[in-house]
C-alpha cells in the first residue's frame, strides 16, 4: 500500500490485479462445482446402464433420438442464424436511434423471458395447424429457432457494437460503401462473438421439450428415423420425457443414463461450435 502527498493510501496494482483474479477464480469455482456433481451424479446411478447398446441400438437405444436431436440443432441454427444476424446488423449498422429503436430491443428483452412452452403453443398454431405442416421437423426447428432468435439477435449485435468504429470509418474513406463495409471489415471481426451467441442458442434448443413437444415429437419403432422436413422426428428430451412418464417398466438407471448421454449430446454439439470458432478465428489472424 502507498501513500500519496495528501496523506491518502492506494493499493498496489498488483495486489488489486491478484485480488480480482482470485474473485475471478473463486466465481469459476462456485460455478463449476454444482455442474460437475450434477454431471457426476447422473453418471453414479446411470453406470449400470450407460452401455455401447443404450446408444447404438435402434428399436430399444437412443440412436434414433440422439440423430433427431442433431437434425432439430442444425436446422434450427440454420434458420435462425441468418434471420437474427441479418437483424442484428439492422439494429446495429442501419437503423436510426429513437423510439421505435428502444421499443424493438424492448420487445426482444422481452421475448427472451417468454416461457418455452408458449412458444410451443404458437408454433403449434402457425406451423403445425395454419400452415398444416402437422408435426414435423421442420415445425419443431422453425419453433425452436423463434425461441433461440431474441438471443441469437442481442449477442450478435453486442458482437457487431465491440468492432472499432474507426475500421469503418477507415474503409468508408478509402471509397468502400456501408454495405461492403459490413460484409467485408465489421462481420470477420463479429464473427467469434456472432458464432458465441450462436453455441449459446445451440445449447439451449437442444435441451428444450415443451417446444417439440406440440410441434415435431414423435416416437415410433416401425419408422425412427424421418425422411424429410415434412416427418415427425423424436428427439432426447422428449424421449427422456416419454421414458420418465409414460414407461414405468423402464429401470431408473436407464433413465440417468438417457440423462447423461443428452447432455454429453448438448456438450459436444458445443464443442463442435467451438472447434469451427477456433478455426475461424485462427484463418481470420
Amino acid at each position: 500500500m502507498r501513500e500519496e502527498p495528501g496523506g491518502r493510501h492506494l493499493i498496489d496494482p498488483r495486489v488489486s490485479e491478484r485480488i480480482a483474479f482470485a474473485g475471478l477464480w473463486a466465481v469459476m469455482i462456485f460455478v463449476s462445482v454444482p455442474v460437475v456433481g450434477i454431471i457426476g451424479y447422473m453418471l453414479y446411478r446411470g453406470a449400470a446402464a450407460l452401455k455401447w447398446e443404450l446408444i447404438s441400438s435402434v428399436d430399444e437405444g437412443l440412436l434414433p433420438a440422439i440423430a433427431g436431436t442433431t437434425y432439430l440443432v442444425g436446422l434450427t441454427a440454420a434458420v435462425a442464424a441468418p434471420i437474427g444476424v441479418g437483424a442484428a446488423i439492422y439494429l446495429s449498422e442501419y437503423a436510426r436511434p429513437g423510439p421505435l429503436l428502444r421499443m424493438i430491443r424492448l420487445a426482444i428483452i422481452n421475448l427472451a423471458g417468454v416461457p418455452s412452452v408458449v412458444y410451443g403453443l404458437f408454433g403449434l398454431a402457425a406451423f403445425v395447424i395454419v400452415f398444416q405442416w402437422g408435426r414435423c421437423l421442420l415445425a419443431g426447428s422453425c419453433t425452436l429457432a423463434l425461441l433461440v432468435l431474441p438471443l441469437v439477435i442481442s449477442t450478435s449485435e453486442e458482437a457487431l457494437r465491440q468492432v472499432p468504429q474507426g475500421l469503418r470509418e477507415g474503409s468508408l474513406a478509402l471509397g468502400a460503401s456501408r454495405w461492403q463495409t459490413i460484409r467485408r471489415v465489421v462481420l470477420p471481426n463479429a464473427m467469434s462473438g456472432i458464432i458465441t451467441g450462436m453455441i449459446l442458442s445451440i445449447a439451449r434448443a437442444a435441451g428444450e421439450t415443451a417446444p417439440i413437444l406440440f410441434t415435431a415429437a414423435f416416437y415410433s419403432l416401425s419408422d425412427p428415423f424421418p425422411d424429410g422436413l415434412l416427418d415427425p422426428v423424436v428427439a432426447m428430451p422428449y424421449r427422456l420425457f416419454v421414458m420418465s412418464t409414460e414407461e414405468p417398466n423402464v429401470p431408473d438407471a436407464t433413465k440417468w443414463a438417457t440423462a447423461f448421454v443428452l447432455v454429453a449430446l448438448v456438450l459436444g454439439l458445443n464443442l463442435v461450435a467451438t472447434f469451427i470458432r477456433a478455426r475461424l478465428r485462427r484463418r481470420r489472424w
